[in-house]
């Protein structure tokens, strides 16, 4: 994107947090540890500090984050908001997919792009879209571009 001063430069990031308010937040906290795998790297709860309660989930290496933040009013989430998982290959789709069917869940019907892209979803306890892809974004060919679909 340019502006008037020209090209942006890069931002320097070294880490990258996105957080989102939960309506569930005990759910949500069982549903992304316990069933999606992801660890959770910290916890708090309201305070002087925080108006909330909260977790912190990670990648392994601490680079990306997902924060989850109790919610002040309903209506946090919806099946508009997504958040993909883009996981090494369908081997690893599959195993996140039974391992969420295994706990009762049922996987519900993505956007057409995330079909002909051979992706699986979920609701999270707060209804946004949980989606397990089978390629690595931005590393690897998406499987329509392989099925020959875009």
């Amino acid at each position: 994107m340019e502006t008037n001063a020209g090209p942006a430069e890069r931002l320097p990031v070294g880490g990258f947090r996105v957080a989102l308010r939960s309506n569930h937040l005990a759910q949500a906290g069982v549903f992304y540890r316990d069933l999606v795998g992801l660890p959770l790297l910290y916890s708090f709860a309201a305070s002087e500090a925080n108006n909330h309660d909260g977790l912190i989930f990670v990648r392994p290496d601490t680079s990306v984050t997902l924060e989850l933040i109790g919610a002040d009013s309903p209506g946090a989430a919806g099946e508009q908001d997504e958040i993909v998982f883009y996981l090494p290959g369908a081997k690893a789709r599959d195993a996140a997919a039974a391992r969420l069917t295994g706990a009762g869940l049922t996987p519900v019907t993505p956007a057409r792009y995330w079909i002909d892209n051979d992706s699986v979803a979920f609701h999270d306890p707060d209804g946004r879209m949980v989606i397990l892809a089978p390629w690595i974004f931005g590393k690897e060919a998406q499987p329509a571009r392989l099925k020959g679909l875009r």
